[in-house]
């Protein structure tokens, strides 16, 4: 049951990334084509602001799934529907307190932000798009949180499926028929109000979740501790586009938002093949299936650190010849920038590699005991990037998330070796070593070939080219230092298909 469950969140929140992916690089770029460079960093700009709302969530969303897994695994809905009703309390203030902030971010947004449209124009944008944000937090987190924790994911990632390809049928008319970036917004938040009122009208009828029971003991454990955790993910999604619109230029923060869609886009796409795991990893830790955990933990660890040097090493080498494709005829900035790329899409991996030893800490319920790695992250990220960016500019903030992210998944690694895992150190150095050896072989290889001309179909040649020459080097390397895994997931894979 664990595996079907496993196997069929995986597979749905895969579908909904592709679907998301393609979608995501048909809007923008219909927004530089139509808007300007200046309205999409506006766009990205505000969305980022209305982002750090999320701040106040305080982790409280990764404490409740932590809080579900045992009386889900002991089917205790009445402790459940404590839990449920404490973090729907908690949900609605902060949807509350966004509403002001909305009023607040209208008044003064227009005033610092260096741009060259009429304050009327920016406020109008930002209540527009900021409508879906308000439903995620009335509505929507607490039933997602739920369906998470019970391995039913999927359900979730089939409503955020139809209401992408929705969005990008009706946005894509409404700017072929010259509608303006308000309306184009508006129609987006509206069509996502769907996803949490299919999620809520779901578990109405699946859970028996008792919404008037009380409680005299706070239900989410360590509400509070999870503080630090969230605060970085924030940061790391945040601060470089706060910082870009604060101290440099929209047509930058239009820059970045295009390399960022072609990153995120990848590491979404990689990270959705893991969003099963964490329930499973704290099922066991849960029931304390600690030899099962630690057979669990390796695959993953070695899947997820080879899965990164892979994909990302690929994005390296080719995300400044897509770029290039992909903004084609778009003049008003310079979207050409080698170096930077190399450093955001290196940033990112980081992020990626990190993830066995987060899931592990999220899973475990260690957020008291971690939170001053993730505030020092957030603090690194923040201050270097604002030190650098006047200097740098892009390739500054691109650093300050970099030197962050190197930080934090250092750190982790060492914590779930002592605390978790219980293995020497010499094999998280050899597993770092070998993503690096791996990862520089097949940028240098990489290098060696370029796009001939601006085309898609040039690019696809070019990107196959590189995906062959990358396997060749990711396989050799785990044949030579990790030759029982190899074998043992060939024929993992052999036994499915016979």
């Amino acid at each position: 049951m664990r595996n079907k469950l496993l196997a069929k969140n995986t597979v749905a929140s895969l579908i909904a990334q592709i679907t998301t992916l393609i979608c995501g690089f048909i809007l923008p770029r219909l927004f530089l084509q139509h808007f300007g460079s200046e309205v999409n960093g506006l766009v990205n700009s505000i969305v980022q602001f209305l982002s750090v709302i999320s701040f106040l969530e305080f982790g409280v969303g990764a404490v409740v799934e932590s809080s579900l897994y045992k009386p889900l695994a002991e089917k205790d809905n009445q402790q459940i529907s404590k839990v449920m009703v404490s973090a729907n309390k908690f949900f609605q203030r902060l949807a509350q307190i966004l509403f002001i902030y909305v009023l607040i971010l209208m008044l003064v947004y227009p005033l610092i932000v260096n741009q060259n449209l009429g304050f009327l124009y920016t406020a109008t944008l930002i209540a527009a798009i900021s409508i879906s944000s308000f439903a995620q937090y009335y509505f929507g987190i607490a039933n997602a949180l739920l369906l998470n924790a019970d391995q039913r994911g999927y359900i979730q990632y089939n409503a955020q499926t139809v209401t992408v390809v929705l969005n990008t049928a009706v946005c894509a008319v409404m700017i072929s028929m010259n509608g303006t970036i308000q309306m184009v917004k508006l129609a987006t938040s509206l069509i996502y109000l769907a996803r949490p009122l299919a999620l809520h009208f779901y578990v109405k009828r699946h859970y028996q979740i008792d919404w008037k029971i009380k409680y005299t003991e706070e239900p989410i454990k360590q509400k509070w501790n999870g503080v630090a955790q969230h605060i970085a993910a924030v940061v790391l999604d945040g601060t470089d586009t706060i910082v870009l619109t604060v101290f440099s230029t929209l047509s930058n923060v239009s820059i970045y938002s295009v390399y960022f869609l072609v990153i995120k886009g990848v590491k979404t796409l990689f990270l959705s093949m893991t969003n099963g795991v964490q329930a499973l990893i704290g099922e066991l830790w849960a029931k304390q299936e600690l030899e099962k955990l630690k057979g669990f933990f390796a695959w993953v660890e070695w899947v997820i650190h080879t899965g990164t040097t892979y994909v990302f090493s690929c994005t390296a080498a080719l995300i400044v010849p897509f770029v290039q494709v992909y903004t084609f005829g778009i003049n008003d900035a310079n979207y050409i920038q080698p170096a930077f790329a190399v450093l955001l899409t290196l940033a990112n991996a980081m992020h990626c590699l990190r993830l066995p030893y987060n899931i592990m800490v999220l899973a475990a319920g260690h957020y008291r005991q971690t939170q001053k790695n993730y505030i020092v992250a957030a603090i690194l990220n923040i201050l270097v990037s604002i030190l650098t960016v006047k200097v740098w500019g892009l390739i500054g903030v691109a650093i300050g998330t970099l030197v962050a992210m190197t930080y934090q998944t250092m750190w982790l690694a060492v914590y779930d070796s002592r605390h978790f895992i219980f293995w020497s150190l010499k094999n998280v150095t050899k597993q770092f070593a070998i993503d690096t050896l791996s990862a520089v072989l097949i940028i240098v290889f990489g290098s060696q070939m370029s796009l001939k001309e601006s085309s898609y179909i040039n690019w696809i040649f070019m990107a196959v080219n590189v995906a062959v020459m990358a396997l060749v080097v990711v396989v050799g390397m785990n044949l030579v230092f990790y030759k029982n895994r190899v074998k043992q997931l060939a024929n993992r894979l052999w036994r499915k298909n016979t």
